[in-house]
């Protein structure tokens, strides 16, 4: 069974450090399992934070797809896109990486946002665990391109403007057209000092991530995180809360039996 988590905070939160972090996390896990990722932040800033480079991105495959004039069955314009986001997969032989790439423009992209949606359920279906990238308005969910979320961890900065984003964030995911199972915040560069906001439903804490200048050192440098040393304080924070979630999550399947 696939697990997916998605990341999601405003721009500079450290989301995209976390997300990495918690691929690495599972990785590390002695039964990890394929994992997909999918850059759906604009910014396309994952590929760097793995150390990889990314490929062709799904919104050049589906500018290519849509351009394509469809026969009867509308097969060229599915065989197009099928084997473009082929394509589009980043193979570094311990994860799998596809680049969303920039949003839609005006026109509109409902026959090719089907097709992604259908091929994408097919192609994370076949991984043990599907980690997403995404922007604060969390677009890509929206559009449902994607499969049901088990956990989607909101990344926020231990301040009112922080807390208020996190909130948004939270109130955004229930109006997804999707199954979102668990929500949770993660206060980023912080020892557990952070604002409790406001709001008649509390938001659950999955972890408070400390300032670290390994990570911030990396980051200067431009390094990935798997450059990160292992005792680093904000990629134990991250691990910890990792196998947390993954062990209740277990615990949870094997009562259902």
């Amino acid at each position: 069974m696939t697990v997916t988590i998605a990341v999601s905070g405003k721009g500079g939160s450290g989301k995209t450090t976390v997300a990495s972090m918690m691929v690495r996390a599972i990785l590390e896990r002695p039964d990890s399992g394929s994992i997909l990722c999918i850059d759906a932040d604009p910014n396309s800033c994952l590929a760097l934070a793995l150390g990889v480079q990314p490929g062709v991105t799904v919104a050049e495959i589906r500018e290519h797809a849509r351009a394509k004039p469809a026969n009867a069955g509308g097969m060229d314009r599915v065989r197009t896109f099928e084997y473009g986001l082929q394509q589009a997969i980043t193979e570094t032989g311990k994860f799998d990486l596809v680049t969303m790439g920039r949003p839609e423009g005006p026109s509109c992209y409902c026959a090719v946002n089907n097709l992604l949606r259908r091929i994408l359920d097919e192609l994370s279906s076949k991984y043990r665990f599907v980690i997403i990238d995404n922007e604060a308005g969390m677009e890509h969910l929206s559009r449902r391109t994607t499969n049901n979320v088990d956990l989607l961890c909101i990344v926020a900065e231990a301040t009112s403007v922080g807390a208020l984003t996190a909130r948004r964030i939270f109130e955004l995911a229930k109006q997804l057209p999707i199954v979102v199972r668990k929500t949770g915040v993660l206060w980023s560069k912080t020892e557990c000092d952070y604002p409790q906001g406001e709001g008649s439903e509390p938001l659950e804490v999955l972890a408070c991530v400390p300032e670290d200048a390994a990570v911030l050192d990396a980051s200067r440098r431009g390094d990935n995180v798997f450059t990160l040393p292992g005792d680093s304080s904000a990629f134990q924070t991250v691990r910890a809360m990792v196998e947390r979630l993954l062990a209740a999550s277990q615990t949870k399947l094997t009562s259902k039996r």
